[in-house]
């Protein structure tokens, strides 16, 4: 049990900047660590729709509110995940050749594209939140997260890792067939909680879903391989949809 509670404190501090009281490094729980990530994505979502309550409480204004909840995932995770978005458009939009495309997601530099694209992003989730009803209900944003994390430890965990991937050397030797179960009963009942208690905004996991394997089929393809960049380029793009569907429905 101490090895499971290690790597859920390790998943915290290393998937999102909430401060966590635990901050010693195991790397014999580290192959568990992805296990943990709709727990940070339950975390994270909860403190979501708190932000959200309470921006109503204050009675912000609508455009005040809608940048905050906009800014939100991209703070409470350092930036990891639109870095990772950042960093695969410059390869995916480059057309080079599979190892120029490559070098270029290892490149530290930012492209012209990978501008463009988090530009047009940022301003697609900040018109979605603007555009929120009254109505809306707020513990949406719980379910998004835990959605967007549990499709993405699935995918790690199941596809084919890039060569060059931290995930193609410790952490694959430490995989089981039973963590591909264990998100896909995340998977299950993440949908199903947000059908029985949110209703029509059950349909936000599913958009998250799908999104995620649109970009992550474009970007897996491309690459010739999956990895973290990869998951968190898919994953934001993934959340941008499920808030799509939360504020239009």
């Amino acid at each position: 049990m101490k090895k499971y509670f290690r790597a859920c404190m390790m998943c915290m501090t290393m998937f999102c900047y909430i401060p966590c009281p635990f901050h010693k490094w195991d790397d014999e729980a580290r192959p568990l660590m992805t296990l943990f990530l709709p727990v940070v994505g339950a975390w994270i979502g909860i403190l979501w729709t708190l932000c959200a309550y309470l921006i109503g409480w204050l009675g912000l204004p609508v455009l005040i509110g809608a940048a905050i909840l906009c800014a939100y995932p991209f703070l409470v995770t350092g930036g990891m995940h639109m870095d990772g978005y950042l960093d695969v458009t410059d390869a995916v939009k480059s057309w080079r050749n599979l190892d120029e495309r490559r070098r270029i997601l290892k490149d530290p530099n930012v492209g012209s594209f990978a501008v463009i694209a988090g530009i047009l992003l940022v301003m697609a989730q900040f018109a979605l939140f603007a555009s929120v009803k009254d109505t809306a209900n707020l513990f949406t944003l719980t379910l998004i997260p835990i959605v967007s994390r549990s499709i993405a430890g699935l995918c790690v965990t199941v596809l084919r890792p890039l060569t060059t991937s931290e995930y193609a050397g410790t952490y694959r030797k430490g995989v089981k067939k039973s963590h591909i179960a264990v998100f896909v009963i995340w998977l299950v009942l993440a949908i199903a909680a947000g059908f029985i208690f949110l209703g029509k905004y059950g349909f936000s996991s599913l958009a998250v879903i799908a999104g995620y394997l649109w970009h992550l089929r474009r970007a897996f393809k491309s690459l010739d391989g999956m990895s973290g960049d990869i998951s968190g380029y898919a994953l934001t793009f993934g959340e941008v949809c499920g808030i799509a569907v939360f504020a239009l429905i």
